[in-house]
């Protein structure tokens, strides 16, 4: 396994993400792609090669780019053919920069099948999941409001391109799911993680904390009361057992570092890199 980071958690952009990953040590980065500068609709030809170049030069991996766009995601029959539409062009940029992975929240997928919502979620990632194969890229689901049996049974619906981007924090703070035990219901689709940690200070509802992120107004709903997002290693998730499952399945991928919230980002990422170092068996660099 390989630790990344987002360059976005440390307020920097890609560039500069790469030169402070290779000060950590760390051997890959992601960034976000959704909108700003390294959009499909913003970042030009020669900075794509510039990029790459770069990230050669410093021995760095774009392990994946966050195609993300925020609100309902496909959970609206009508937005979907725009977003559809622009996630195609997030994954042709991965694609032109040789990433292999676009992770996204795609909305809160119902536990019951015959929610018309279901249907329409799972019509429009099937759409993104063949297009990405073919251009031998993942469109990788990031774990959070569902549990992993639910995730795994929508997966398995699609017809490829489709994997899982497991964030093992979003799991303990929203649904209360073991992240290892989902590691061994999700391992088929397993492509990219998250290293991110947190607690759960009671039972919430995924739609309603995925519906104040969707409306930009999770302030409003004090989400301190449910949970609260912790440096690595000071919350609920049992790394060394998540790492075990992960080495077990075979998942030799990317650590990818992801900090939130806190005054001060930098110190929580070297903290967290410096954590994981300690309890990891399983790292190659």
């Amino acid at each position: 396994m390989k630790l990344g980071v987002i360059v976005d958690c440390l307020k920097k952009n890609a560039e500069e993400g790469i030169k402070i990953a290779g000060e950590l040590g760390l051997s890959g980065i992601q960034f976000y792609a959704a909108k700003g500068d390294y959009s499909p609709w913003q970042i030009t030809p020669q900075r794509k090669e510039s990029l790459k170049a770069l990230a050669d030069l410093n021995g760095i991996t774009i392990s994946a780019i966050c195609g993300d766009m925020g609100g309902y995601g496909f959970e609206t029959a009508k937005d979907n053919p725009l977003r559809i539409a622009k996630t195609k062009e997030i994954i042709d940029l991965a694609a032109d920069l040789g990433v292999k992975t676009v992770t996204a929240h795609i909305g809160v997928i119902p536990a019951d099948e015959n929610n018309p919502r279901y249907g329409v979620m799972l019509k429009a990632i099937t759409e993104c999941g063949l297009y990405a194969a073919a251009l031998n890229v993942t469109y990788a689901v990031e774990t959070g409001p569902e549990s992993a049996k639910v995730l795994k049974t929508f997966i398995d619906r699609t017809d490829g391109g489709v994997g899982v981007n497991l964030d093992p924090a979003n799991f303990v703070m929203v649904t209360g799911q073991d992240p290892v035990e989902a590691v061994y219901i999700l391992k088929d689709y397993i492509v990219h993680t998250h290293l991110k940690d947190g607690k759960r200070l009671k039972p919430s509802d995924p739609e309603v904390i995925y519906d104040c992120f969707a409306k930009g107004g999770i302030e409003a709903l004090n989400v301190a009361d449910y949970f609260i997002e912790t440096p690595v290693g000071q919350g609920d998730v049992d790394f060394p057992a998540y790492f075990a499952a992960l080495n077990k399945i075979g998942y030799d991928g990317f650590l990818t570092i992801e900090r939130e919230t806190g005054g001060n980002p930098a110190l929580d990422i070297q903290t967290a890199a410096d954590y994981v170092r300690k309890v990891c068996k399983y790292l190659t660099r």
